[in-house]
């Protein structure tokens, strides 16, 4: 197996997790009681929340545009908090890339070099060509986006175009184009109906599934369409601002992450008696 790849299952059946938490930090929704709401309160924060997950999730999912708002402090930041997370644990850098192609060479040379991600969240409105140079490093893993969990997904990865939506025909021709152990997709967790058809296609791609929480997806209907395929159940808001109970941030976060955690291995099981 590719090592990125094979780093994600190791991840799953190491940790008995399919639980990604997204670390979509912002100063404005820290918890003042428990940190400043500067730079270095943001990597206390993210600190806190790394300590109190990484034995309950597979991977972390880092969305970029949260740390570059804040300019070189926040590229930092991101880059120290890439930097913390331990080795075994699966990082996404959620940075929806996709230029022409000595573009995305730059941009994958960003994050697969400089900020040493595991993988990357790819648009492929632009086409293959655009693609390619993400995995010009064949252990490198890419995730592509094909139907978001967002209401924008019903604009234009709906649309028929030759008897089927658009965001089929990116994932039959991409699946066609690049292999297994490199290419996952993002199909949101509030089409669970459409997961289960997608599955019958791409049985064994990773499928990274944002959604479950603060917008609503259902993890027992996801993990139901999603069958025995290798996921990432990404939850972002839902874990990293809780209800904080008996003003503990960090006992809050990791009661957060285990109910989640909880609820995915109701149905992991499959999973990890045919990868295991």
């Amino acid at each position: 197996m590719h090592n990125s790849y094979n780093k994600l299952i190791s991840a799953i059946k190491s940790k008995k997790s399919m639980l990604c938490v997204g670390l979509d930090s912002d100063i404005s929704k820290i918890p003042a009681e428990s940190f400043s709401k500067n730079i270095n309160g943001l990597f206390e924060f993210n600190k806190t929340i790394i300590a109190q997950t990484a034995d309950i999730c597979a991977a972390y999912k880092i969305n970029f545009a949260f740390y570059e708002q804040y300019g070189s402090d926040g590229v930092d930041l991101l880059k120290q908090t890439l930097q913390i997370i331990p080795q075994d644990i699966f990082t996404i850098a959620d940075a929806k890339r996709g230029d022409i192609g000595n573009t995305s060479t730059a941009y994958s040379k960003s994050v697969f070099q400089y900020f040493m991600a595991d993988s990357i969240t790819v648009n492929p409105y632009m086409g293959i060509d655009s693609i390619v140079p993400f995995l010009e490093d064949t252990d490198k893993f890419i995730f592509l986006l094909a139907l978001t969990s967002n209401k924008g997904s019903y604009d234009f990865q709906r649309l028929e175009c030759d008897g089927k939506p658009l965001y089929l025909h990116i994932i039959e021709k991409s699946a066609k184009e690049f292999e297994v152990e490199n290419l996952g997709f993002v199909i949101g967790a509030t089409h669970p109906t459409e997961l289960g058809d997608i599955r019958k296609l791409i049985p064994n791609n990773a499928v990274l599934i944002p959604g479950v929480g603060a917008q609503g997806g259902d993890v027992s209907a996801v993990m139901a369409a999603n069958g025995g395929g290798p996921a990432l159940i990404n939850v972002s808001r839902a874990v990293i601002y809780p209800d904080i109970i008996d003003n503990d941030f960090g006992a809050s976060v990791r009661r957060a992450a285990l109910k989640y955690n909880r609820l995915i291995n109701l149905t992991t099981s499959t999973f990890l008696k045919e990868w295991g």
